[in-house]
């Protein structure tokens, strides 16, 4: 191929496209070195099978990366946890499935047929006639349905009340801080451990439900007995295994994805084309990704088949289970894009007949357009010479500031990683607009 190049006649190419023809020139010379050196070193084998060993290792663990990142935002962070957790109030589906829950807990000490079987007995006694008395009995049970269909309605309205939205943030809060304590082995007043069961009491949600109804109308909630219900979160014997797997997340969740970043990168590096590992390993952590999504969706299935029907409903369950996995879910995307984006830098930056025909054509449409201004007056003057003597360390100062931006964005995503890949390019085309090569005779800046 250098032969080629070395042959090629360059009396009657453009500035822009004698610069690239030095540049090819120099990658090839510069492969060339690499290459003999390392077959006269016996090297060249061995690098190509640790590098590619290196990045496949790390590319395999970048979703194990992406879930201890997600588990460990999870499990230790309650702040975290809560904006999970809080769009799940505001769900109709779960809304329908909390206030039947509800309503199903409120007639555990309501029994409306036996409060209208006890008025009737009462009004017998003080001289209801036998037959009307008969006739109301006979109704209880409708009187009963339209009494639990009143109950529902009102405390669906309280379900989808702000006020319930902020107690529902506050109690997953508090349950999710005395879980870490739990799990951490620091303890809590609120959290209990006896016969085999690590509970949390529910009886201030219980006692705020009860207060919420009267409020609403319904005394007979009165009726509800001060109980102190206990929520179970694990069995104790399983407690040290929990804890042992806390501290594994809580550490594996930071240290993990800069041990596979770190595989990957010392993979390019030691391999023999540096561009060639480096599309390689973009296009690596993309398949990964889409493993990690395949694998979600399977999980979710296997999930819905286990739930049952009677504890929750397959759609609320499934808002349940794709409320939760979101975050999960938007860093997969995130990194999913971060490596076709590097791949395709890698491959457009290369020696394929594909990536200089790219980056030709993509020089040719500047200079034409660049050649098109100047001759209706529009020129750049020192600041184009300038451009173009610091061309390449402009790209360099672009491409950084965008892998800056990227680094300390506050939760990037995917369309976060395509507006600043759109912005490197048009910085680049802006760049390369600007940077008007010196005319024949003319000194260079």
């Amino acid at each position: 191929m250098s032969d080629v190049v070395r042959n090629e006649p360059s009396g009657g190419l453009a500035a822009d496209e004698r610069a690239e023809l030095a540049r090819l020139r120099a990658e090839v010379a510069s492969y060339r070195r690499d290459h003999d050196r390392d077959q006269r070193g016996g090297r060249g084998r061995w690098r190509s099978v640790v590098a590619v060993l290196l990045i496949v290792i790390g590319c395999l663990l970048m979703p194990v990366s992406v879930v201890g990142v997600w588990a460990r935002n999870q499990i230790t962070d309650t702040e975290r946890y809560v904006a999970n957790v809080a769009p799940l109030a505001s769900d109709p589906d779960v809304q329908n499935a909390l206030t039947d829950r509800i309503t199903a807990e409120v007639f555990r000490y309501v029994d409306v047929a036996a409060i209208t079987n006890q008025a009737v007995d009462v009004l017998a006694v003080r001289g209801l006639p036998p037959v009307a008395a008969n006739q109301l009995r006979g109704l209880s049970g409708v009187i009963a349905a339209g009494v639990r269909g009143f109950v529902r309605d009102k405390v669906g309205e309280v379900v989808a009340s702000n006020q319930f939205r902020d107690a529902w943030v506050t109690a997953n809060r508090v349950a999710h801080a005395q879980l870490i304590k739990a799990l951490s082995g620091e303890g809590g007043a609120a959290v209990s451990v006896s016969e085999g069961r690590v509970s949390v009491d529910l009886g201030a949600f219980v006692a705020a439900a009860k207060q919420r109804l009267v409020e609403a109308g319904f005394t007979a909630a009165e009726r509800i007995p001060a109980v102190n219900p206990q929520f179970e979160l694990f069995a104790s014997r399983d407690l040290a295994r929990a804890q042992t797997g806390y501290r594994l997340v809580e550490r594996l969740g930071t240290a993990l994805p800069f041990v596979a970043i770190g595989l990957i990168v010392l993979g390019v590096y030691v391999a023999r084309n540096h561009r060639r590992a480096l599309v390689g390993a973009g296009l690596g952590v993309a398949a990964a990704m889409l493993l990690l999504g395949a694998g979600i969706t399977v999980g979710r299935t296997i999930y819905l088949e286990r739930i049952p029907e009677d504890v929750l409903s397959t759609t609320t369950a499934a808002t349940v289970f794709d409320t939760l996995v979101r975050f999960i879910r938007d860093g997969l995307r995130t990194v999913l894009v971060v490596g076709l984006v590097v791949a395709a830098a890698a491959f457009v930056s290369g020696h394929s007949v594909t990536a200089v025909r790219t980056r030709h054509g993509f020089t040719t449409g500047i200079g034409w357009l660049r050649r098109t201004g100047e001759a209706a007056g529009l020129r750049t003057g020192p600041v184009g010479s300038w451009a173009h003597a610091n061309l390449t360390v402009l790209r360099i100062v672009v491409v950084g500031l965008a892998a800056v931006v990227f680094v300390f964005w506050d939760r990037p995503t995917g369309k976060t990683v395509l507006l600043l890949a759109v912005f490197v390019v048009v910085a680049l085309a802006v760049l390369e607009f600007l940077a008007r090569p010196p005319h024949a005779g003319e000194p260079a800046v």
